[in-house]
């Protein structure tokens, strides 16, 4: 796959996506699109770019109970990075009936 990036430690990696090539606007819709429609929760967390590999995350408000639109988890996720413009957002789909995290992905490096 030519688009697949070398494992290296030039630059950090978080998550699976973060071996792919930037995920265009259109492509963090559909995986937004697939969160809503495994019946997962979204929730959205951010932190600084430097504490990136801790296992605490700030959680971006509560968890999207009950909210069934891409749209509005849109414009949470760009809500977060508003508020919070260095810091790393990831979106994260807790799966309620296993009770763990389903996916979890990051829509924005921090400095962009």
């Amino acid at each position: 796959m030519p688009e697949m990036q070398a494992y290296g430690a030039s630059k950090p990696r978080f998550e699976t996506f973060s071996y792919l090539p930037p995920m265009t606007p259109e492509r963090i819709a559909k995986q937004v699109a697939y969160l809503i429609n495994q019946g997962w929760t979204p929730a959205i967390e951010h932190c600084e770019p430097e504490r990136a590999q801790s296992t605490y995350w700030y959680m971006w408000k509560l968890p999207m109970f009950g909210v069934y639109s891409v749209e509005k988890v849109l414009a949470e996720v760009e809500a977060c990075h508003r508020a919070n413009p260095g810091h790393l957002v990831r979106l994260v789909g807790y799966d309620n009936f296993s009770q763990s995290q389903g996916t979890s992905f990051v829509v924005y490096r921090g400095g962009r």
